[in-house]
């Protein structure tokens, strides 16, 4: 016998990490996607009648998805086989799907569970179409990307997706209690974890059980190793914790649910919200001068001519982002977004250019009226090009009212400024100018709000 035999023989504790020790093995002892596993939810009608499906399990890590495909495979009895997107190939496929056909035909079903499936290639997923088609694997795919941009469309015919939910509180407590009272190292360690350790750690996990479990342990190996500790402490936790990584890909989905949601925060005029996500993407160590390319586009798009500083502001702010870098650029960052979000909005010069580009994509460029063409030759004055035009400076106040539009546009109005900020001077001035225009447009716009 070897001394690392003996080594073997000698111990008996269980090294897995706890997270998969505590790997639940029945939906009774499943915590979380009560949308989807509670009594009467869809997919555990599917598991309790046996009808099993091909399906991508679509959520955040430490959801529960490789669990949730265990769970299902044991509760139907099902052969298990598990691979991961980032080491397997073509050939394992079809080794695995050979396998299972020789299962299927002994009336043993395959559940194949592929974790990060959004990594396997076109020819990888192309290798899986007929075996899911055909009914000689049940295919359980696991991702934390959309599957609308990741998984080929023919294998996503093929499936059902089902989303997962980060775990609320309630769900993170239970998996908590589980791990303290059913896990033979943790019992062991005999260590006290006050009410407010225990909320420090759920607030730490962000709705990953993965996390959760993984700082509890190292939290009970930092204080195990201190003589006389008898509980763990809040500094432990935040030591075993240090600085969880951003749930944050700057390629992938987080991105842009991120970027929606600070934009969307802003245009609605919640500086604490929009700051907030700010905040998120800085952290996760998005460019600065991507944020403050998108602010330069909403101070136009968003908030227009009732605050024009805007613009300016957010022009400056990627000057001074693209000069400055981070981390004081952060600063910049903050100033603009607070100062966008708190601002009057308008989109009314945003609707104005899509409503004539609209025009002119349906109906093409009208040609220009003659007083307006520019006449350098005789031959041009001769034809009538520039022919009463009247220069507005020479009129008072810099204005005379004459017709801009071809002919056939007559009266149209494209931009309708909003009685808000600096924009009501606008519309106030315009409807002083364009009397019999603007009038017609407050009268139809009257009506319209009636209507409504």
């Amino acid at each position: 016998m070897d001394l690392f035999q003996e080594k073997s023989i000698k111990t008996s504790r269980d090294f897995r990490p706890l997270a998969d020790r505590m790997r639940p093995e029945s939906l009774e002892t499943f915590f979380g996607q009560a949308h989807l596993v509670g009594e009467g939810q869809v997919l555990r009608r599917i598991i309790e009648s046996d009808s099993l499906v091909s399906m991508i399990l679509w959520g955040p890590p430490g959801t529960g998805k490789t669990s949730l495909a265990r769970v299902i495979a044991e509760e139907t009895e099902a052969a298990f086989v598990a691979i991961s997107a980032v080491t397997a190939g073509v050939k394992e496929v079809r080794q695995i799907v050979e396998q299972a056909r020789i299962s299927q035909q002994r009336g043993k079903r395959t559940i194949l569970f592929i974790d990060e499936i959004h990594r396997f290639n076109k020819s990888q997923q192309d290798a899986l179409l007929h075996a899911v088609e055909e009914g000689t694997l049940i295919l359980i795919g696991a991702t934390t990307e959309n599957p609308s941009f990741e998984v080929n469309a023919p294998l996503l015919s093929r499936c059902r997706v089902f989303v997962l939910q980060p775990l609320g509180e309630e769900d993170l407590q239970s998996i908590l209690s589980r791990a303290l009272e059913g896990d033979e190292v943790i019992r062991k360690a005999g260590l006290e974890i006050p009410e407010d350790v225990k909320g420090s750690l759920i607030r730490i996990s962000g709705g990953d059980a993965r996390i959760l479990l993984n700082t509890l342990e190292l939290s009970v190996d930092l204080a195990s190793k201190q003589k006389g500790l008898t509980s763990i402490t809040l500094d432990m936790v935040k030591e075993a914790a240090q600085k969880r990584l951003p749930k944050y890909d700057k390629k992938g989905e987080g991105h842009y649910d991120t970027i929606s949601a600070f934009i969307k925060s802003v245009r609605g005029s919640d500086p604490d919200a929009a700051v907030y996500w700010m905040a998120c993407m800085l952290d996760a160590g998005e460019d600065p001068l991507f944020i403050a390319r998108r602010l330069v586009i909403l101070a136009s798009e968003d908030i227009g001519n009732a605050e024009p500083y805007g613009l300016m502001l957010a022009n400056g702010a990627f000057q001074a982002v693209h000069q400055v870098g981070m981390p004081e650029a952060r600063i910049i960052l903050s100033q603009v977004t607070t100062y966008l979000a708190s601002a009057p909005k308008s989109n009314a010069a945003y609707l104005a250019v899509n409503q004539a580009l609209d025009e002119v994509r349906k109906n093409g460029p009208e040609p220009v009226p003659l007083h307006l063409r520019n006449a350098p030759t005789g031959l041009m004055r001769e034809l009538g090009y520039g022919k009463e035009y009247q220069y507005a400076h020479d009129h008072e106040g810099g204005f005379v009212e004459q017709e801009y539009l071809p002919s056939k546009l007559k009266n149209v109005i494209y931009y309708h400024p909003k009685e808000i900020g600096r924009e009501k001077e606008i519309r106030v001035r315009l409807e002083q100018q364009w009397a019999k225009r603007r009038k017609r447009d407050t009268r139809s716009q009257n009506a319209s709000k009636k209507s409504k």
